[in-house]
């Protein structure tokens, strides 16, 4: 005799950022939920494979290149060196506590969890399959897919998992290449070159947009690519790859540019140009309703909602008509907590998308929320910039490392802040404050008059919104 369908309030498809932060907000809510996920940990890739472990790696390279260092403080360290083992033992280690965490949060909220893959079976089923969990089937209210992405490989491109590696396998790694080719100067990319450059590695990093980290504010690109060459990483834009091989235990990646062709060489190549969205074999073709374009699940940006006003989906599986979606785990989780909410009754406001910070882990560090100067205008704004750099930072000074500036984009009529973006110590970490002022509607003014701590990295706000009045006291 068939088990009867297990009745919920909310089931969600995939237990990332998404889904088990939107997972605990129901549990808070007095939903009941349950998420199936095909994965045997919960966290999903920012946790297991993504935000988490290239952080720790970033972070280790961080340790180490201070410690080189060491003699300029008065700090002397001997024989400093990298231990790949040791790395990824503590990167494993915070996964393994992160995923542990997670877990204890489903226990504490009243959140079940399925392990296998979902299908959806019709409107408000889902049927589980592959996994500890067995051959079992749920019913609910509402579902929401979480199903995030995956590393995206271009055709031509022969994985092996050894040489020829995406984001998944490069964090398994255990050895330093003397030479490393990275194609994509996304996030990604850049991270794994600034990691893999103070490791020792050779880097060199192929672009086929006119410069690295290509969606931020052209000013800021061309302080990061000035950092990179500081650093001895090369970097190649407005680069065509022609073709990758294999042979003789180096990787030959031909690439074109303005210059002409030429054929780089390396013991491994990392191919990061951008995720893919996980949509396939969920059963969505049944539901000609649900638009899926490009692999990506099309939604309502005020409700998160499909076509069918029973499923919704959020985070790196989305695609929002007629503007971009950042695939972001902190713009996931956010999604996932407005549509448990909506559901709940609560009526949330509708996720900003102007409002959503970028943030790259590289060093240097670059971080953005709002507009840049090129979009504002765009969008016919009459622009006012003010630019401040770290190397009049005192603080910058102190740490050592006073690269890189804050620019704040503000429109004259009223003054707002229309973007703040920054390339520097600490950036992912500064860009909070602005994206609190940006949500608020601050203009350069009150941001002026905020009183900062000093010394400190965040008196770089301080000066730049002076700067945007003609007024920086200290360049």
């Amino acid at each position: 005799m068939a088990q009867a369908p297990i009745q919920y309030d909310v089931a969600i498809i995939g237990a990332g950022p998404g889904g088990y932060v939107a997972a605990i907000r129901a549990g808070q809510l007095g939903l009941k939920v349950v998420v199936i996920e095909k994965d045997e940990r919960l966290g999903g890739t920012c946790l297991l494979r993504g935000c988490i472990p290239t952080k720790c790696l970033l972070h280790s390279a961080a340790v180490l290149e201070e410690a080189r260092d060491g003699a300029e403080h008065g700090v002397i360290a001997e024989n400093v060196r990298i231990d790949m083992p040791g790395v990824n033992k503590r990167k494993d280690k915070v996964v393994a506590k992160n995923a542990k965490g997670v877990e204890f949060l489903f226990r504490k909220n009243k959140v079940d969890r399925l392990h296998g893959h979902a299908r959806i079976a019709g409107p408000g089923k889902i049927s589980v399959s592959g996994g500890s969990s067995k051959e079992v089937s749920v019913e609910a209210k509402h579902i929401v897919l979480a199903t995030g992405s995956a590393p995206r490989v271009i055709p031509g491109i022969q994985v092996d998992g050894r040489q020829v590696v995406t984001s998944d396998e490069l964090l398994k790694n255990d050895v330093v290449p003397k030479r490393l080719i990275v194609l994509g100067a996304g996030a990604v990319g850049v991270e794994f070159a600034s990691v893999y450059r103070r490791f020792g590695s050779e880097v060199t990093i192929v672009e086929m947009l006119p410069h690295l980290v290509p969606l931020e504010d052209v000013d800021i690109s061309t302080e990061f690519e000035k950092a990179m060459r500081r650093r001895g990483i090369k970097g190649l834009t407005s680069a065509k790859l022609e073709k990758v091989e294999v042979a003789g235990g180096l990787v030959k990646a031909t690439v074109t540019t303005s210059k002409g062709s030429e054929v780089l060489e390396a013991e491994m190549f990392l191919c990061a140009v951008g995720r893919r969205p996980v949509s396939e074999n969920l059963d969505l073709e049944k539901f000609p309703k649900v638009k899926v374009e490009r692999g990506y699940v099309v939604v309502d940006q005020k409700t998160m909602l499909t076509g069918e006003e029973w499923l919704s989906a959020i985070g790196d599986v989305v695609a929002v008509p007629g503007r971009p979606h950042p695939q972001l785990a902190h713009l996931a989780s956010a999604e996932g907590i407005f549509v448990i909410e909506r559901l709940a009754g609560l009526k949330p406001h509708p996720i900003n998308l102007d409002l959503v910070p970028g943030a790259t882990y590289s060093d240097p560090e670059v971080a953005s929320v709002g507009l840049t100067e090129k979009a504002a205008r765009e969008k016919g704004y009459q622009v006012k910039i003010g630019v401040f750099p770290f190397s009049a930072n005192s603080k910058g000074m102190i740490l050592g490392t006073s690269e890189g500036m804050v620019k704040i984009v503000a429109e004259e009529k009223y003054d707002e802040v229309l973007g703040v973006h920054i390339v520097g110590p600490a950036a992912t970490e500064l860009i909070a404050e602005a994206c609190a002022l940006l949500r608020l509607e601050a203009t350069s003014e009150e941001m002026m008059h905020v009183i900062r701590p000093h010394p400190t990295l965040s008196e770089a706000l301080t000066e730049a919104s002076e700067a945007v009045r003609g007024k920086s006291m200290h360049i």
